[in-house]
């Protein structure tokens, strides 16, 4: 078990954004967190990161508590996370961006054979590394930021919305990049809006609800399971199953 999350409470001043959420993602496990919007999946995301700090409960990474430890601490550990909205850095090139992403410690030292894994991985990345970031398509971009996360050689991906704002056939680019990620032995936490497919791609998922997990399952049990087809896919879906 590479992931363990134990009760984890988390709020906002008075609000609650996650109650009592227990969860955890074995090696090389691909595991989808389904919920509608403010359900919590970001505050989960966000608190797994140490970007927020719970006030209760437990986060182990690898058998050791990581509950309130600092978001530098917790990357430099293994845990990397491809933001929504992707937060590249605009105004440098796609190396420079990637080479920021080999800061951590745990990372320097092996920046150029990294760096070759990337583009081998991406090749547009590497077609494109000496030009200005801000000026790459929106596809391109996420590329770019999952490549810079994959500079910090993480023992664990978490992806929060990662096909937001994308067109169709590249979203269909980026799941293929993800499932080729994981088969490469990568454990993932995927938040995504398109649920049929995060469960597709999932070996295990949770439903989040008012920031509790309200069902659990196979990808494929929570596919099939009517509550989550008439919740989250929509009757259309659900009658051309």
């Amino acid at each position: 078990m590479i992931l363990k999350i134990e009760n984890l409470d988390l709020y906002y001043g008075d609000a609650q954004a996650l109650d009592r959420v227990s969860l955890q993602v074995g090696d090389g496990e691909l595991v989808a967190i389904v919920g509608a919007n403010g359900a919590g999946k970001s505050s989960l995301i966000r608190a797994i990161a140490g970007i927020e700090k719970p006030r209760g409960g437990r986060v182990s990474f690898r058998g050791e508590t990581i509950t309130g430890l600092s978001s530098y601490v917790i990357c430099n550990r293994g845990i990397g996370q491809v933001a929504e909205g992707r937060q590249i850095f605009p105004s440098l090139t796609v190396q420079e961006n990637l080479e920021m992403g080999a800061l951590l410690p745990r990372a320097r030292d092996k920046l150029r054979e990294q760096m070759g894994k990337v583009y081998e991985f991406f090749p547009r990345l590497a077609e494109r590394r000496n030009q200005v970031a801000g000026t790459l398509s929106g596809g391109e971009q996420q590329m770019l930021a999952i490549g810079r996360c994959l500079m910090g050689q993480p023992d664990l991906i978490m992806f929060d919305e990662p096909s937001l704002g994308l067109a169709p056939a590249l979203v269909q680019e980026l799941f293929r990049a993800i499932r080729e990620l994981n088969q490469r032995g990568h454990p993932i936490i995927l938040v995504e809006q398109n649920v049929a497919v995060s469960l597709k791609l999932a070996n295990r998922a949770y439903v989040l609800e008012n920031g509790r997990i309200v069902m659990s399952g196979t990808g494929t049990e929570l596919l099939n399971d009517d509550r989550v087809r008439s919740a989250y896919l929509g009757v259309e879906q659900s009658a051309a199953h």
